[in-house]
């Protein structure tokens, strides 16, 4: 599932209520706002990208022109020539840009493609997008580098460019009415970035400690509640849903924001449908936290520590097709079971049930492919 987004377009109202409307939107997670007229103020919000015609902009906008208002108006011609002139100057230098298109016939549909293999966005509006011919701009584009963007008025447009031909738009882009449609929106781009891991039940076959490795756990900037964790493995297409710290225990306090993952060699599952080594995971990087169903939200790694500790070797089979992990040889390190219970491993016997997650393809560097690979 490719991460989806959302960007605003500053409302036309006074600074003051224009500045609550960036804020809001900068604290739910959207922080690309296009702008004509107040730039530096807008930097001076926080770590915000401005879009606009200016050159000195975060990314540089084509496509439009201007009012000393910073009213946004559309080119009154339609010059392919022009057009793609101006954004392949801009690349030249150096700079991001996108470009900003009514798609209002075929001639218009015919720039956008042309645009999109030239600028690293592409700003779709339409005045009805039941008819308007997005999927076929999406079609021909799938495989360029390039984002595409829909111009939506309300939640419900949004929700069906995103949807549009299964894969959808990139992302929107919105003029915010009040708060709670900033919210709204933020919330369904948030929805349609999850991947949603279709777990099953595997029959565990072999517990047996091994002996001590580098133990790593993952400390999320984020809370996780009972019958959500991580993906595990020591396999890159097989892996345990390892539970979070999110249960009291005897001996220690609850820590609901960390997973014991196990040692520095195993995988766990980012976002995007790739994998990564535990060794390699860090501090501001993204992860993948699962619940017991197999949804997904995406969270931000706020420490990882690797301590030496005492490991045992998990085995479960599934059809004929074996799994294994390193877990941590403690009775606060939980798996889920069939009923997606938190189940330790010191209370793990032969013959339970856990939930995994089985990948069709293999993986190379991470990501999911279509090749024979043995992992033992």
């Amino acid at each position: 599932m490719t991460k989806k987004f959302a960007w605003i377009m500053s409302p036309d109202k006074n600074w003051d209520d224009k500045k609550g409307l960036i804020t809001t939107s900068l604290e739910s997670g959207i922080d690309h706002v296009l702008d004509l007229s107040d730039i530096d103020k807008i930097q001076k919000l926080g770590n915000i990208n401005v879009v606009s015609p200016n050159e000195k902009s975060d990314i540089v906008l084509t496509g439009i022109k201007g009012e000393g208002d910073g009213t946004l108006q559309l080119k009154d011609n339609l010059d392919d020539s022009n057009d793609l002139n101006l954004a392949k100057n801009y690349k030249n230098k150096g700079k991001t840009v996108a470009s900003y298109i009514e798609i209002q016939d075929k001639k218009h549909e015919e720039l956008a493609r042309k645009l999109g293999k030239v600028v690293d966005y592409l700003i779709l509006v339409g005045k009805n997008w039941t008819v308007i011919p997005l999927e076929n701009i999406i079609a021909d584009l799938q495989k360029v580098d390039v984002k595409i963007i829909a111009a939506v008025s309300s939640y419900e447009e949004a929700k069906l460019a995103i949807e549009t031909l299964e894969t959808g738009t990139d992302g929107v882009i919105f003029q915010p009415k009040d708060f709670n449609q900033i919210k709204e929106i933020a919330n369904l781009v948030l929805d349609a970035s999850s991947n949603k891991y279709d777990l099953k039940e595997a029959t565990v076959t072999g517990i047996k400690p091994v002996g001590i490795g580098d133990r790593v756990c993952v400390d999320a900037s984020a809370m996780m509640n009972v019958g959500e964790g991580m993906l595990i493995g020591s396999y890159s297409k097989t892996m345990f849903l390892v539970h979070s710290e999110s249960l009291e225990s005897e001996y220690v306090a609850s820590r609901p924001f960390r997973v014991n993952a196990g040692p520095v060699q195993a995988y766990i599952m980012v976002p995007g449908n790739k994998t990564k080594y535990l060794s390699e995971i860090e501090t501001g990087d993204e992860v993948l936290v699962v619940d017991k169903n197999g949804n997904t939200q995406t969270t931000v790694v706020g420490r990882v520590k690797i301590e030496k500790r005492p490991l045992i070797l998990i085995e479960a089979e599934y059809e004929s097709i074996k799994i294994k992990t390193l877990l941590q040889n403690a009775e606060t390190i939980r798996l889920v079971n069939g009923e997606g219970e938190a189940i330790s491993v010191s209370d793990l016997k032969l013959g339970d049930k856990v939930k995994v997650f089985i990948d069709e393809g293999a993986r190379h560097f991470g990501m999911s492919i279509e090749e024979t690979i043995i992992e033992k």
